[in-house]
């Protein structure tokens, strides 16, 4: 009888002692009350409850937590009626307020998304809704961190999951996106054509530049070979001037070089001669010696 006392008693110790000793893991912590009230909040490590007189109100995880919240019906300023869900990054900061700050915390955060997404849709088109999600997203996350602070919970986060427009709205954007691209396609082969007429105009008016550089230099060349020709032919006549007066001829000579230039000058179109003195009377010489010699020869026959 005396064995069966001991090993009763040996039985409860083991129970009081396991119902005592408790081990709080790491990133987590547990919220404590004594007789009812809030006694303390135990962190990781080894802890000793007194049994009937504490209790661990509440398990609290300090990890980030991650929720998704289903789809809300929104309704934007131009009056469109779309779906969106969002997803909520948080992490608990305080564990006595978020075991007694709000009843159920995260359904609390929920809703507190759904009002605060709507106020802020609200506000906008759609066309700026589907291309601010960043804007949207920082905004819904400072009102819910300010608004969660008094629940012990920290707001790291929130992403716009998805933005579901109505169906006919959907139709509407991708004809428009369609016809978008159409458009560019179209400018860019308009750029194209008009980038070959230019780069064709380009190369004729080249190429007319280059012709009318190869005119220019042939009659440049053309031009200057006249020249040289002149100045040779005046460097000539220049010659045989100086060679003539160095030779110092003698007048008779030089009339009748003049007899020659005149005889040159009967032999073109002029209609009228004016034939110097000197000439005349060189003239007449050379007729009375050719008189001369005629009877000269007449005798002889």
């Amino acid at each position: 009888m005396g064995f069966v006392v001991l090993l009763l008693v040996i039985l409860l110790f083991i129970a009081f002692t396991v119902k005592t000793i408790n081990v709080v893991p790491q990133a987590h912590a547990y919220v404590v009350e004594r007789f009812g009230a809030y006694f303390c909040t135990w962190g990781t490590g080894l802890h000793i409850k007194i049994p009937f007189i504490d209790r661990i109100a509440k398990a609290v995880s300090l990890k980030e937590q991650v929720v998704d919240f289903p789809p809300q019906p929104v309704i934007t300023k131009d009056n469109v009626t779309m779906q969106i869900d969002t997803v909520v990054y948080f992490q608990i900061t305080d564990p006595k307020l978020y075991a007694y700050g709000v009843e159920s915390p995260v359904s609390a955060i929920e809703n507190l998304t759904a009002t605060t997404l709507r106020n802020i849709i609200g506000d906008l088109e759609l066309d700026h809704t589907l291309t601010s999600r960043d804007v949207i997203n920082t905004k819904i996350r400072v009102i819910l961190d300010e608004a969660t602070d008094a629940w012990g919970i920290k707001v790291n986060r929130v992403e716009l999951k998805n933005i579901l427009p109505p169906r006919e709205i959907q139709d509407a954007m991708e004809k428009q996106m369609k016809a978008e691209r159409e458009r560019r396609a179209k400018i860019l082969d308009a750029e194209g054509e008009k980038r070959s007429e230019i780069l064709i105009a380009e190369g004729h008016k080249e190429a007319a530049i280059l012709k009318a550089d190869a005119v220019k230099e042939t009659k440049i060349r053309e031009a200057e070979g006249e020249a040289k020709a002149i100045v040779s032919i005046q460097k000539a006549y220049a010659d045989s001037l100086k060679m003539l007066n160095d030779a110092n001829p003698s007048e008779q000579v030089i009339a009748l070089k003049s007899l020659e230039a005149f005889q040159k000058a009967a032999n073109g179109k002029a209609t009228k001669i004016i034939i110097p003195s000197q000439i005349q009377s060189l003239a007449g010489l050379a007729s009375s010696v050719k008189e001369m010699f005629d009877e000269k020869n007449i005798g002889d026959k």
